[in-house]
């Protein structure tokens, strides 16, 4: 087949869509499929090209791991921010339709990834101006997500706008892939689309992330030194109700429990206020920041924690969620504080890789890391059985053949 794959967000950057696609898709070229993505010029997250790269009017075209990648220009924006951010959404869609409609011949299919929203809509007018079969991958719920972290009010008019084209999105689509089944379920609560909708979980590349020993280095440069280290690797952004790690780090260190550090790795739209807050808090030897780290990176950063934290707000919306970096995780053979409710707890719990927690219970993330600080038995059965299940039932491979049975099943009508 020839695949044509919008998304906004792809390699190198490091973000849970870009490695989603990119994984999926070198994979499917290794099959000997031609597969062909339109994406932007990589910004993610500072909203700054990266070194070798230009966002530039003509299209920028390479080749990754047999994938043909053309970048497309897009009004570039800082991930932070409302307006900007929707200006860079809707400038990818017409940029990357032109450049599908002047660019590519027709393929077989067509495949759309949300988040964001704009993207899945790329696709679909894609689909109309070239009659390809196409496929939806629904990775966020939008508009509900951005209302639910208060970018934009329910009653909105930009909002009830949003809430048609999202219906009139799903119908137009051959196919709809899901990364989880909450998601499938809330789409189902919209339209009736019950005969074209999969659930393709995301994974995890075990060869990549395979357990390691710690780096001395990482945790000397970061002040952990020999502290148990709970460490929270991802976006730092309205969304992840981290101020529940500043209220932990509060009632540790009152109760003298300064052998346990918080590592918080990655950057978003609050880590600057997160940062504030913890000097204005005094609590620079309990919370430290990395920063942005290159996702070559990220099998060292989790080998160099003793615990990881995932995280959301306690929303109804989240509970639908399934954070990918679980399975990471889960390869690296470190165990979880899950603040996520819904099917990443009962993922958790049906693996026996970590201990449950209420979104933004600041107790209960103290009593779990504390648990694992003070039971080496029980954190090593955590470990094992991590990595034994992602093993089992998320591995990339295994979840790329079943999205790439999928996608012969629509392409063949």
């Amino acid at each position: 087949m020839h695949v044509v794959f919008f998304s906004h967000y792809f390699s190198p950057e490091g973000n849970a869509p870009a490695s989603r696609t990119y994984e999926h898709c070198k994979r499917w070229a290794a099959a000997g499929h031609r597969i062909t993505v339109i994406t932007c010029a990589p910004n993610v997250p500072d909203g700054v090209v990266y070194e070798g790269y230009e966002n530039r009017i003509w299209p920028q075209r390479e080749t990754i791991d047999g994938v043909e990648v053309i970048r497309t220009w897009t009004y570039l924006a800082a991930n932070s921010g409302n307006s900007k951010r929707i200006l860079n959404y809707v400038s990818y869609m017409i940029s990357s339709v032109l450049c599908f409609l002047f660019f590519c011949r027709r393929p077989n299919l067509i495949v759309a990834t949300s988040p964001q929203f704009f993207c899945g809509w790329a696709g679909t007018i894609a689909s109309w101006l070239k009659w390809c079969p196409f496929i939806l991958e629904i990775r966020d719920i939008w508009p509900e997500s951005i209302v639910t972290v208060g970018a934009l009010k329910k009653t909105s008019f930009l909002v009830r706008v949003l809430e048609v084209l999202e219906k009139w999105m799903y119908r137009s689509a051959s196919h709809i892939v899901t990364v989880g089944n909450g998601y499938r379920d809330n789409v189902l609560s919209k339209v009736d689309v019950a005969d074209r909708i999969s659930v393709v979980t995301n994974g995890v590349d075990l060869d990549v992330f395979s357990p390691q020993e710690p780096s001395r280095q990482f945790r000397d440069q970061h002040g952990l030194g020999d502290r148990f280290v709970c460490s929270y690797v991802g976006t730092i952004g309205m969304a992840h109700g981290l101020g529940v790690v500043l209220r932990a780090a509060e009632i540790l260190k009152s109760s003298g429990r300064e052998d346990v550090v918080f590592c918080l790795v990655g950057d978003g739209a609050h880590r600057e206020r997160l940062e504030r807050d913890v000097i204005e808090s005094n609590l620079g030897d309990m919370i430290r920041f990395t920063g942005r780290l290159p996702k070559s990176e990220m099998p060292m950063v989790l080998a160099s924690s003793d615990c990881l934290l995932i995280h959301l707000k306690k929303t109804d919306l989240f509970a639908t969620v399934i954070p990918s970096k679980i399975f990471e995780a889960m390869a690296m053979e470190r165990p979880l504080v899950m603040g996520v409710q819904g099917e990443s707890a009962e993922i958790v719990e049906d693996s026996g890789a970590g201990i449950r927690m209420e979104s933004d219970n600041e107790q209960e993330l103290v009593d779990a890391v504390l648990k694992l600080k003070d039971d080496d038995d029980l954190r090593d059965r955590l470990c094992h059985n991590g990595r034994k299940f992602v093993s089992k039932y998320f591995t990339r491979d295994s979840l790329a053949k079943k999205m790439l049975d999928v996608m012969e099943h629509v392409a063949g009508g």
